[in-house]
């Protein structure tokens, strides 16, 4: 493996962009230790680095990449659509095909408001919740990761070292207003008693809350039945909307994560995989929660524009996408994710160390400890750990094999059992080294 050789092209291509770029980077999870691999070119379910090393990628660019790497009917229908023009000042037919689509499969969602990212989602998401309520606040998951909006942002990284007997607000950018952390209640994953005292405390307040049912952060692990029944509950009660984060979790049903678990979401935010591989978000929801994006009495409660929202190129990469996620698909991913866990759970034994692996559908995490993880302080890292999953990622790297950092991995449907296979042996002879 040429990385990380620093006579690499990956390091050459890195202290060029150390001269034009803050830090070398764009975005902060591609930066590995010593100087990050730069992509050449990806093909199915491989990457191929600029110094001409394949490897078996799991991580399928942070859950986007539903079908892998240039899939051939995806990028058929791209090259349609480009042939025609990139963008428009005007609306084409495929938004609204888009929007058929999505809405006819998932019953929560009866309109739908295409944006750029999943940021955009969730920003458009809160803003739609306050207008629709007249409230300012809102609540979140600890640690949950929705994007860099300032309120979505609030408390993502806190650590043992300030986050006190229950969650609280905390910046996480140096320079979040006063305001934005008044506004925000963080409430505990998976801890009904805790969490409901404090939506509770928020009154006529609030707003919305915002959840993911399985955040990364979380270690994937998923909301529980009581969590979900208190959420409904709770949200009824106040009078808030409740929003669910479906950006990764519409990988894991069909008809949506919020059918799987069910959620009956007022609002739902999407992005990665409904853009084939390309930038796009939507908000979607109820007839009465989208209701204040219309102009048809007027200006809007929450206007919404975008120069490329509803693109043709992203629209019609997503839209193929979506097509070959079919039902057989999901069950396919489904089987390939339980048969992901199980190759790591054999790792784990036969190699001695005492670790786990947690995860749902076709996601799966692994961790360093066998303490049950049910939220984001049970998952979090002491700092041994923290190290030590730092250099099994390289190690993973070198021998061939792409997960997210912390050691996530989001499959496509052009991964394989053969694959798995092969990154159990790779991941039972380094956890023995360990």
């Amino acid at each position: 493996m040429a990385w990380p050789d620093r006579s690499s092209n990956s390091n050459r291509l890195f202290e060029r962009a150390q001269r034009v770029l803050p830090g070398g980077i764009s975005r902060l999870q591609t930066l590995v230790e010593p100087f990050p691999i730069y992509a050449g070119t990806g093909r199915g379910s491989t990457l191929v680095d600029v110094d001409g090393v394949e490897r078996i990628d799991f991580m399928n660019n942070f859950a986007s990449l539903i079908h892998g790497h240039a899939h051939p009917e995806v990028l058929s229908a791209v090259h349609a659509a480009v042939d025609n023009g990139s963008c428009f000042s005007m609306p084409t037919e495929r938004e609204i095909q888009m929007a058929e689509l999505i809405t006819g499969r998932i019953t929560r969602v009866e309109k739908i408001r295409f944006c750029n990212s999943g940021t955009e989602a969730v920003m458009l998401a809160i803003k739609a919740a306050r207008a629709r309520t007249g409230r300012p606040c809102i609540a979140k998951i600890e640690g949950a990761y929705h994007g860099m909006y300032d309120y979505a942002e609030v408390s993502l990284d806190s650590s043992p070292d300030d986050w006190g007997d229950v969650p609280s607000a905390r910046p996480y950018t140096f320079g979040t207003p006063a305001g934005v952390l008044d506004e925000t209640t963080v409430i505990p994953f998976n801890d009904v008693t805790v969490a409901e005292r404090l939506l509770t405390e928020c009154g006529d307040r609030l707003a919305a809350v915002l959840i993911d049912p399985a955040p990364l952060s979380c270690g994937l692990v998923p909301l529980n039945d009581e969590y979900t029944a208190m959420l409904h509950r709770v949200t009824r009660k106040l009078g808030a909307l409740l929003i669910l984060d479906e950006v990764i979790a519409y990988r894991l049903d069909y008809h949506g994560a919020q059918s799987r678990f069910g959620i009956q979401a007022d609002l739902t935010t999407f992005a990665k995989i409904i853009g084939g591989g390309f930038p796009v978000g939507a908000v979607g929801g109820t007839e009465d929660a989208m209701s204040v994006f219309s102009h048809a009495h007027g200006k809007p409660l929450n206007a919404s524009s975008g120069t490329f929202t509803a693109n043709p190129v992203s629209v019609a990469a997503g839209l193929r996408t979506l097509e070959l996620l079919d039902h057989k698909a999901y069950q396919d991913l489904e089987q390939l994710g339980a048969y992901a866990r199980q190759v790591c759970v054999d790792a784990f034994a036969r190699s001695g160390f005492k670790g786990q692996v947690t995860g749902i559908g076709s996601m799966f995490h692994l961790h360093l400890h066998d303490r049950p993880v049910s939220d984001y302080r049970t998952f979090f890292p002491k700092e041994d750990e923290a190290a030590a999953i730092k250099r099994i990622h390289l190690k993973l790297l070198t021998t061939g094999f792409i997960l997210a950092p912390k050691l996530a991995g989001f499959l496509s449907t052009v991964n394989t059992h053969q694959q798995l296979d092969l990154f159990g042996e790779s991941l039972e002879r380094i956890l023995a080294e360990e």
